[in-house]
C-alpha cells in the first residue's frame, strides 16, 4: 500500500534553502519516491498560509520512513534548518 509525504513550507532563506534542495533529490531517488504535486497553484481554504504545498507518494509506509530517517535526507534537512518553516506527515494510502 503506497505512502505518502505531505509538506506545507514557506522559506524564509532561499539561499539556504536552496542547499536543502540540492541534497534532498539523491534521498528521494534511492527510496523511489515520486513527486505528484510541487508547488504550483494552490488555494489555502484552512490553517496557516504556507507557500509551497508537496505530495510525494512512497511504494508503502516503511520506505517512506526510511526515506525521512536516511543519511541522504538528514544532511537535506540539516541544511534546511532555520531556511523554511515546514509541516511534513507521512500518511498511509488505503
Amino acid at each position: 500500500m503506497s505512502a505518502y509525504w505531505i509538506a506545507h513550507v514557506t522559506v524564509t532563506d532561499p539561499e539556504a534553502y536552496a542547499d536543502y534542495r540540492a541534497l534532498a533529490p539523491a534521498a528521494f531517488a534511492r527510496y523511489g519516491a515520486r513527486f505528484l504535486a510541487q508547488g504550483g497553484e494552490a488555494q489555502v481554504l484552512e490553517g496557516p498560509d504556507l507557500q509551497r504545498h508537496v505530495v510525494i507518494e512512497f511504494p508503502d509506509l516503511a520506505t517512506a520512513r526510511a526515506c525521512y530517517d536516511s543519511p541522504e535526507y538528514r544532511a537535506a534537512r540539516a541544511e534546511r534548518d532555520g531556511a523554511c518553516i515546514a509541516h511534513v506527515v507521512i500518511v498511509a494510502g488505503l
